[in-house]
Formats: C-alpha cells, sequence, structure tokens
C-alpha cells in the first residue's frame, strides 16, 4: 500500500496501531481481573485484538514502501528494526484476549457442555490475569518504543527551536 489521499499510507495508518493496541491491551487486563468487564468486553476485545493483528502488517508493509522513498539515516533504520517487532507484541494480546473470551463463553455455557480452558478454575484464573499485565505492559512499551523511534525519525533536524519571527520558547 503506497499513498492514501497523497499521503503515505503509513503515517496514517500507524495511528490506528498506536490507538488501537494499547486499547487491546488496556482492555486484555480489565477483562482478565474484572468480571463485570470480561461478560460485556472479552469478545468484543478479542475480534479487536485479531483486526490490530491484521492491521500490523498492513502497516509494516506500508512502512516499508515509505521507507524506499525517504533518504536512509540510523534514526530510520532503528524505527524499521524495531517496526518489525510490532506483531509479536500483537499477537499474544490476541491470543489471551481469545483465551479469555473462550474462558467466558464456557462460563456461560450449560453444565453439560466440555470446559477445556477450566472458567472456573481459580489458580488458572491467576496465570491468566499475570500473563495479560505482563503482555499488555509489553505491547504498550513496545508500541511507545517504536512510536518514538518513528518521530524521531521523522523530525530529528527538521525543525528550530526558535521561531521564525526570533521568538524563543512558547
Amino acid at each position: 500500500m503506497g499513498t492514501v489521499n497523497g499521503l503515505p499510507a503509513h503515517i496514517l495508518l500507524v495511528h490506528a496501531i498506536v490507538v488501537l493496541l494499547p486499547l487491546a491491551a488496556l482492555l486484555l487486563v480489565l477483562t482478565a481481573v474484572w468480571p463485570a468487564a470480561r461478560r460485556r468486553f472479552a469478545g468484543p476485545n478479542a475480534i479487536l485484538s485479531a483486526l490490530v493483528v491484521a492491521l500490523v502488517p498492513v502497516t509494516t508493509s506500508a512502512g516499508e514502501w515509505l521507507e524506499h522513498r525517504v533518504g536512509e539515516t540510523a534514526l530510520l533504520d532503528r524505527h524499521t528494526e524495531l517496526g518489525d517487532t510490532a506483531i509479536w507484541a500483537a499477537l499474544p494480546v490476541a491470543v489471551l484476549a481469545l483465551v479469555i473470551w473462550w474462558r467466558q463463553r464456557e462460563t456461560t455455557s450449560p453444565a453439560t457442555r466440555r470446559t477445556y480452558l477450566a472458567p472456573l478454575s481459580a489458580p488458572i484464573t491467576r496465570a491468566v490475569v499475570v500473563l495479560a499485565v505482563v503482555i499488555a505492559g509489553w505491547a504498550v512499551f513496545d508500541t511507545y518504543r517504536i512510536g518514538d523511534s518513528g518521530a524521531k525519525a521523522s523530525w530529528t533536524g527538521t525543525f528550530s527551536t526558535v521561531s521564525r519571527d526570533g521568538r524563543d520558547g512558547d
């Protein structure tokens, strides 16, 4: 994917990832620790998380397209290197979101159905909570690292701290 309305698609798509991946991570933790949130948001978060996983390769592909059309710098190399880690942050969020949704589904199914993910097991629920916190933390941190490196690659050396009319500061 190259451009959208004359702008590089990457700079538009990246905003979706920057918003949706941390949102999915937050919902992951909420649905893991709070039963009321789990009942209401586990299904939507599973869908959102899967959408993010699908969106990451589209965004990185658009980034690779853009990479070949701008000057090569060490900051850009760092950003593209970090950008390749986004899928490894999005995938665990999606997998655990699906697990949480499935466990919630099993708790609401008739007692005659077999349960596979032990939805009533307290030790497994605690393990899911710990995993959710760790995975969500990693996803948010990785999103930050990638975004920060992209901002530095885009903006370092391209503006002055002094305004055109000579005023300094705000």
